[in-house]
């Protein structure tokens, strides 16, 4: 399978009333087309920024970005991104906030409309077509926001801990959307998350960041866990929530023990 992205030695530092942080260093990562990957780390190790200098919102200090060969310099349509605010626009319906992307790449209005009900569909929502943002369930609303993204069908799909304001049981239930998505449209997903069990349920891969500066320490393969009743209570599923929380513990205590020295300067 060939790399759809590629960072190499990527850092990004950041410059501020006379002080620079190094967020980024040294990052080096493949992720394979058609791929999903989740990222896990501390608080503060540089996640978020990973993927705002994958989105080209940002540009990195050094190193360089590629996506399909092509170095990153801004956004772009081939990626979609959805954030953990569901960013919608109030006064648009369901279906107006799927068409908002597909009107910056000048879709007729007759198929911008039969596209957008065709992923509010895929991702659940038929029959809410025309309720408002403040009608909808917060898990509704991150429905149509990853709708939105699919929508003008980018080849990368940028999800930071898009369901890290969801309650447990509606959580859950996305996942299991996000997968099913996943697998039927063949989308590259690259997904942040501050949850090991999330990143073990989700991802193929998971790539174990350090407190910052952020580094990639080790990216760990998931297998394909067998569909029984209840996949998190596999002993498999443990072994591997166990690994991840192992390589993650020492960076968490290293990113406290620096919060706390810089509280006492």
């Amino acid at each position: 399978m060939t790399a759809k992205i590629v960072f190499e030695n990527v850092g990004k530092v950041f410059r501020a009333r006379g002080t620079t942080v190094t967020a980024l260093q040294e990052i080096n990562l493949d992720v394979k087309d058609g791929e999903f990957l989740v990222i896990v780390g501390p608080s503060g190790c540089g996640k978020s920024t990973l993927l705002d200098l994958l989105g080209g919102l940002t540009e990195p200090s050094s190193g360089r970005i590629l996506v399909d060969g092509k170095p990153v310099t801004g956004p772009g349509l081939d990626r979609g991104v959805v954030f953990q605010q569901y960013a919608l626009l109030p006064w648009r319906t369901a279906q107006g906030n799927v068409e908002f992307g597909l009107e910056a790449k000048h879709v007729p209005r007759r198929e911008r409309a039969a596209k957008a009900r065709e992923y509010l569909d895929l991702v659940g929502l038929s029959g809410f077509h025309d309720r408002y943002p403040h009608e909808l369930s917060g898990g509704m609303k991150q429905r149509v926001a990853i709708a939105r993204s699919l929508a003008f069908d980018p080849d990368v799909l940028l999800m930071d801990e898009p369901f890290a304001a969801l309650d447990a049981q509606t959580r859950d239930g996305l996942q299991d959307e996000l997968l099913r998505i996943q697998e039927l449209t063949g989308k590259t997903v690259v997904f942040i998350t501050h949850g090991i069990e999330e990143a073990v349920y989700l991802g193929r891969r998971v790539a174990v960041m350090t407190s910052r500066p952020g580094r990639i320490k080790q990216v760990v393969d998931v297998p394909i866990f067998s569909q029984s009743e209840d996949i998190r209570s596999d002993p498999q599923f443990a072994h591997y929530r166990h690994e991840i929380w192992t390589l993650l513990r020492d960076e968490v205590d290293k990113a406290r023990h620096e919060e706390l020295e810089a509280t006492r300067v």
